[in-house]
């Protein structure tokens, strides 16, 4: 059972975290001993410049690389030493993937895209087109449904793969630089989706950027610096959760 602290549920909890990467003769220290805890229904930036380690650290978070040292526990499953076949059940009930190119099948439609993850979940708790309608909806996604990818702009595109993230309401959403691939214009109405599906559904996002403006516009931001949390940043989610939900009344 997931961790508590002051009444808040710990989603994800990283002790010792550290993966070392072999490039010739010599050994990459990409990530080294890093304690991290986040809780549930926060929204969380982890920034750095290229080569920090962020896009590392996110995989292990995610269970697709296995740390070098250290444990890792997802909504109180340790995963650290996890089968492939346990960590792909896990991925697909508890963490959702948004990466920086999007990933969709282009065979199939927006609709179809989405309602994959619950289609391979062993156990479905959802009705696949019946959650996927919602979701691309809450994403304002209405009228794109039957589109397949090639017929969505690229702030579509990532939209559907946020929708498809969310698809089993994992207990973590994680975004690789999810605007990197994108214009200013379409880069604003994606953080716009993530900020809309956190506040709608209540997954804990994990959002890496190299970009410290769209890193702030998270709840908390940890700044990595050569595999390291250097320091961080936090504000009152709760209270910025609340003052959107009065508005939109």
């Amino acid at each position: 059972m997931a961790g508590s602290e002051n009444g808040r549920r710990v989603v994800l909890r990283a002790t010792g975290l550290t993966k070392d990467l072999p490039l010739g003769k010599v050994v990459v220290h990409a990530v080294r001993g890093v304690d991290l805890e986040i809780f549930e229904n926060e929204m969380v930036g982890i920034v750095g410049p290229s080569g920090s380690g962020k896009s590392t650290l996110l995989g292990l978070i995610g269970g697709l690389d296995s740390p070098t040292t250290g444990r890792i526990e997802i909504d109180g499953v340790d995963i650290t030493n996890m089968s492939e076949g346990r960590l792909t059940e896990v991925r697909n009930q508890k963490i959702g993937f948004v990466f920086q190119f999007f990933n969709l099948v282009p065979t199939l439609t927006a609709l179809e895209n989405v309602m994959l993850p619950v289609q391979f979940a062993q156990k479905p708790q959802f009705d696949a087109e019946k959650r996927a309608r919602e979701l691309l909806n809450l994403l304002g996604l209405s009228d794109r449904l039957k589109h397949r990818p090639m017929e969505l702009s690229g702030g579509q595109q990532q939209r559907v793969a946020i929708a498809r993230a969310l698809a089993n309401n994992p207990a973590l959403l994680l975004a690789d630089e999810p605007t990197g691939n994108l214009d200013s214009e379409a880069s604003a109405v994606v953080v716009e989706a993530l900020r809309s599906a956190w506040r709608e559904t209540g997954t804990t996002v994990i959002l890496v950027t190299h970009d410290p403006e769209l890193a702030g516009q998270m709840g908390r931001v940890l700044h990595l610096v050569d595999g390291q949390i250097v320091d961080q940043d936090a504000e009152n989610q709760v209270a910025e959760k609340d003052t959107a939900k009065d508005a939109g009344q």
